[in-house]
C-alpha cells in the first residue's frame, strides 16, 4: 500500500472517520444498553456524530462567506483578479435546524423517562417489560385463561 494514498484518503479526511466512529459509539449505546438513559446519551452521541458529518461536508478549504455583492455565492468568481472559493452556507443552516430538533427530542425523552420511573420505579428496559407482563397477567379475566 502506497504512503500517499493512506495520507490523502484516511489522515486528511480524519473529520469524516471521527464522525463514523462517533455514529457506532452512538448506535451501539442506543441499540445494546438496557438502561433508557444511557439509550438516550447514544441516541444524543449519535445525532451529534451526524451534524458533525454534515458541516464537514459544507466545509470548503480557503473558502470564504457568499456575501460579495453581484456575484453567485457557490463556486470559484474572480473579484480584482483574485479567484475566490465560497463555502456553502446550506448545511449550516440544516444543522442549527438538527441542533434544535436534538434537543427537543431529549428534552422530550428526558419527560418520558421521568415518568416512566414515577410508574414503574425503574428506568432497567427489562424490569419495564417485566413489570408490564405481570400487570397484563393480572387483568386477565378467569374466562380467558380457561
Amino acid at each position: 500500500m502506497e504512503l500517499g494514498w493512506f495520507v490523502e484518503h484516511v489522515v486528511e479526511k480524519y473529520n469524516y472517520w471521527m464522525a463514523i466512529i462517533l455514529m457506532l459509539i452512538g448506535l451501539y449505546g442506543t441499540i445494546a444498553k438496557d438502561n433508557l438513559m444511557k439509550k438516550l446519551i447514544g441516541l444524543n452521541i449519535f445525532q451529534t456524530a451526524i451534524i458533525l458529518f454534515f458541516i464537514s461536508l459544507g466545509d470548503v478549504r480557503e473558502g470564504t462567506a457568499p456575501i460579495i455583492k453581484g456575484s453567485l455565492p457557490w463556486g470559484t468568481h474572480e473579484i480584482a483578479g483574485l479567484p475566490y472559493k465560497y463555502a456553502n452556507p446550506l448545511p449550516q443552516v440544516l444543522m442549527l435546524t438538527a441542533i434544535v430538533v436534538m434537543a427537543a427530542t431529549a428534552a422530550v425523552a428526558l419527560a418520558l423517562i421521568i415518568r416512566i420511573y414515577e410508574k414503574y420505579g425503574t428506568i432497567q428496559e427489562e424490569e419495564i417489560l417485566e413489570k408490564e407482563i405481570e400487570r397484563a397477567r393480572g387483568e386477565r379475566s378467569p374466562r380467558e385463561e380457561a
